[in-house]
């Protein structure tokens, strides 16, 4: 068993902070996708353009915010693990599953911006 030092229990909470950072730029860009939506319509209207609603932008922005959400509480999750793996002296790792899931979580998202972004076209 290896005696855990300040160090680990320090990089394990600069890990649950960069998780709040991420957390906290998914939120507020999604905030910001929905919000822009309502002010292109807003906008088409004053020049008296014909619009159509923003469900995509709108519900990309939810997405991105319950995004935000799932990430916080993985971070908060991964943090509790790794701080009681520590205590115990057991090296603790992201379990392979975890890893994959959340790269093909990152993967379906950015297909879905890329299929958007193409459609404006």
């Amino acid at each position: 068993m290896v005696e855990p030092t300040p160090r680990d229990f320090l990089a394990n909470e600069r890990t649950f902070l960069a998780y709040v950072r991420t957390a906290l730029s998914f939120v507020a860009f999604g905030f910001i996708v929905a919000r822009f939506a309502l002010f292109a319509r807003e906008m088409a209207i004053l020049e008296r353009s014909s619009t159509q609603a923003p469900t995509v932008s709108v519900t990309l922005g939810v997405v991105m915010t319950l995004a935000g959400i799932a990430v916080a509480i993985f971070g908060a999750t991964r943090y509790a693990a790794q701080d009681r793996a520590l205590r115990s002296g057991v090296g603790g790792t992201l379990s392979e599953r975890a890893a994959w899931l959340t790269a093909m979580a990152v993967v379906a998202f950015g297909v879905i911006i890329a299929i958007d972004l193409l459609r404006l076209r």
